[in-house]
């Protein structure tokens, strides 16, 4: 299987939507950013929500497994609570809350 960097930010978007249980109509919330190359066997995927500064980082290999152990990087503190988000589902205001949290 010849990966692409498409590919590999697909891979990394279907792990983060099964690790958190997101419907199929709130992934349309989640973006990729950035997939590049990194070396000759992984990628590294950015994905965040569209108009917040939040952002995972995943690895995805170029037999298509997806680490799962990601990194979360957020400006934003967990204890600014649910402030910044307006017109955003529960469910995706309730993801970025809990990975500010978790940080």
């Amino acid at each position: 299987m010849l990966l692409t960097s498409t590919d590999a930010g697909q891979i990394a978007l279907e792990l983060l939507m099964a690790d958190w249980n997101i419907s199929e109509e709130n992934r349309e919330w989640f973006t990729i950013f950035n997939s590049r190359l990194i070396g000759e066997s992984w990628y590294t995927v950015e994905l965040g929500v569209e108009g917040f500064p939040d952002r995972w980082f995943l690895q995805v290999y170029d037999n298509g497994v997806c680490d799962p152990n990601y990194t979360f990087i957020s400006p934003v503190h967990g204890s600014e609570g649910f402030t910044d988000f307006v017109n955003v589902p529960d469910i995706v205001a309730e993801v970025l809350v809990c990975e500010r949290n978790a940080r």
